[in-house]
């Protein structure tokens, strides 16, 4: 069951990322720093792999 809740909280990292980077593409396309550009592409790299992990950990079972 935890894991179930933890792949959860992940895709709603990796949904809320998203909208991170729109905002760093929207900033840095305005005349920003470069900064916010790699920042919301950390953050969604980020927010991936721990979505990619809690799939994995859901396919291969419970462990007991």
């Amino acid at each position: 069951m935890t894991h179930r809740i933890s792949a959860l909280i992940s895709v709603f990292g990796v949904i809320t990322s998203v909208m991170l980077l729109a905002l760093a593409v929207r900033e840095y396309r305005s005349g920003a720093s470069v900064l916010w550009l790699v920042g919301g592409v950390t953050i969604f790299l980020g927010a991936a792999y721990a979505l990619v992990r809690d799939a994995r950990r859901l396919r291969s079972g419970p462990t007991v």
